[in-house]
């Protein structure tokens, strides 16, 4: 399954490889995540958000953890 999360953050930097760059991984480890191969490891995922400017938010690059990282309360 793909993530989602995933291919959102790519879509934000402009590929596999940049976003690679900023958050120090291999082009290959971000295609194992994005293809579900692997999944994203907890301890990268604030890099993740980084690398998105916080456009994609720690919950959508690992749904299955919602006590680690919740999805954000609505405003109401």
């Amino acid at each position: 399954m793909r993530n989602i999360g995933l291919e959102k953050a790519i879509a934000f930097v402009g590929n596999q490889r940049v976003l690679a760059n900023k958050c120090g991984k291999a082009q290959s480890t971000i295609s194992d995540w994005l293809n579900g191969n692997k999944r994203v490891a907890p301890e990268t995922v604030p890099a993740l958000v980084k690398a998105t400017e916080g456009r994609v938010l720690a919950y959508e690059f690992r749904p299955d953890l919602p006590d680690l990282f919740p999805r954000p309360s609505k405003v109401s």
